[in-house]
């Protein structure tokens, strides 16, 4: 894990208490619960953006959270971790569907700007290192949502990455962070709106089997937040967009 922006260990705090396991994968919403998320003063940003504009067709743009905290793979989803017994590639309606435009968690409300699902990995990503170890994995589709906070105070990214396996996908977790110097996922920019600037964000990534999900946040303007609470509760308003994890698992018989 990155530890930039943290201080005395508080990193670790936030990876234990940030994810919990979902209940029962019969619903097509999370139930997350933050653990001792009041005890834990870190600092953090997330950004906003505009309505329902098309997203632009740019190069990658290098972009680095500041924080990022990978958390093992879900035990829960087990039934996924090979793309061989769950073959049908992701779409948009199915990622950024009607029940994901708008996310929420606590005091946060997200809307969605844009939206894209690329099928080549390497168009959306930088770094030669993580590049070739998408490609070695099997990295065939990167989805990317971007999210404006109902506010404007906040902008976040949800992104999916479709690997071969589940240790392909926890390779890539630990690529992403940003002390391996491998790369990362380029953030989806939107026409018309506000979109990150490469300020002070956080990034948070875990296997969901073969696929990596990564809920990103930054402070509009990418100003560092005064605590880390801040950027840790939007982020979790983000992750509510991986319905389509718990969904394809119920159709697993999971």
């Amino acid at each position: 894990m990155s530890d930039m922006g943290y201080e005395d260990g508080e990193q670790g705090q936030a990876s234990r208490g940030r994810r919990t396991a979902r209940g029962s994968a019969s619903g097509s919403k999370r139930n997350l619960l933050v653990i001792g998320v009041t005890a834990v003063a870190m600092l953090l940003t997330a950004g906003c953006g505009g309505g329902d504009k098309k997203p632009e067709a740019a190069a990658a743009v290098k972009v680095l959270p500041k924080v990022y905290v990978n958390t093992p793979p879900n035990s829960q989803v087990k039934k996924l971790s090979e793309r061989s017994k769950d073959k049908r590639p992701l779409n948009k309606n199915e990622v950024f569907g009607d029940d994901d435009k708008t996310v929420s968690s606590g005091k946060f409300t997200f809307t969605l700007a844009g939206s894209d699902i690329a099928s080549d990995c390497k168009t959306v990503t930088w770094g030669q290192q993580l590049q070739a170890d998408l490609q070695k994995y099997g990295c065939s589709q990167i989805a990317r949502g971007a999210y404006v906070s109902n506010d404007k105070q906040y902008v976040g990214q949800f992104i999916a990455l479709n690997l071969e396996t589940l240790d392909g996908a926890s390779q890539i977790i630990r690529d992403l962070d940003p002390g391996s110097s491998a790369g990362f996922v380029s953030p989806l920019t939107v026409k018309g709106t506000t979109n990150f600037t490469g300020g002070f964000s956080a990034a948070y990534s875990q296997p969901f089997g073969h696929f990596v999900v990564i809920s990103w946040v930054e402070k509009a303007g990418g100003a560092q937040p005064q605590t880390m609470n801040e950027l840790l509760n939007a982020s979790i308003a983000i992750e509510r967009a991986d319905d389509f994890v718990w969904e394809r698992l119920v159709l697993a018989g999971g």
